[in-house]
């Protein structure tokens, strides 16, 4: 993101003059509390909205003819947004379906997807047959299906109750690892973000803005163990403080 700002029409200034650059293979999570624009740079970068100043630049690679990003991106929301009519499989499918795939051709891939996900035994299923937690699930699969090269995941697990969601923790550390994917990743949780990123970006409060940039290395694997450890324990400390800082310093600038 090069200088990017964002205005709406009804006069709110959403982000101002945002710059971040993203390298291959992170996992970054995009920090800050509720209404900093976090969701607003997300899309913003997946193509979903435009900024109103300021450029995104991809990799000519990543480029189409228009100056667009490719289907190299999955994205999962807030809500799984499923199709209710639809199978756990026809959910999964239906980005392969968009690109000409028929349920037979791309059977293989679905099912390898589902699997990583742990929902193979489920492909027949109904939404309303799932919990909370595995439908997210089928909405993670449903992203990683086409093998994007970039995961946005907009605060997928908010609504989640906290054994669910450290469950889904884990298993998005694992799928990062095991693929090599780019992920950023919006959270407004301190935790959440020490745990699961290389990197936290934290934004201060609406225009939405870098405040601070902090690398995160553990020496150990982050699994339940690191979760209890004085390492997991100093780094929230760390971006907590950060975090806090940059609410005061919106609340200063308004």
């Amino acid at each position: 993101m090069r200088r990017v700002s964002k205005l709406f029409s009804n006069g709110t200034l959403a982000l101002k003059e945002m710059t971040l650059d993203v390298e291959r293979g992170e996992f970054l999570s995009l920090l800050g509390p509720s209404g900093c624009g976090k969701s607003t740079a997300l899309r913003i970068i997946a193509g979903l909205g435009e900024a109103s100043s300021g450029d995104i630049d991809w990799p000519a690679s990543q480029l189409d003819s228009k100056g667009k990003p490719k289907g190299d991106i999955g994205f999962v929301f807030q809500e799984p947004t499923l199709m209710p009519w639809e199978t756990v499989f026809g959910n999964v499918h239906l980005p392969l379906k968009l690109q000409g795939a028929s349920k037979t051709a791309g059977r293989d891939n679905v099912m390898a997807t589902l699997a990583s996900v742990g929902l193979a035994d489920f492909h027949k299923a109904y939404p309303r047959e799932l919990s909370g937690g595995m439908k997210m699930r089928v909405s993670i699969a449903r992203a990683l299906v086409t093998r994007p090269k970039l995961l946005l995941m907009d605060e997928p697990f908010a609504a989640l109750d906290e054994i669910t969601r450290q469950k889904l923790n884990d298993d998005v550390l694992r799928l990062w690892r095991e693929s090599g994917i780019t992920v950023i990743f919006v959270t407004h949780s301190v935790f959440e973000s020490a745990f699961l990123s290389n990197r936290i970006v934290v934004m201060k409060a609406r225009p939405g803005q870098v405040y601070a940039d902090m690398p995160i290395e553990t020496s150990s694997i982050r699994d339940a163990n690191y979760r209890t450890s004085e390492e997991y324990r100093a780094t929230t400390d760390t971006v907590s403080r950060a975090l806090q800082e940059a609410i005061m310093m919106g609340a200063t600038q308004q």
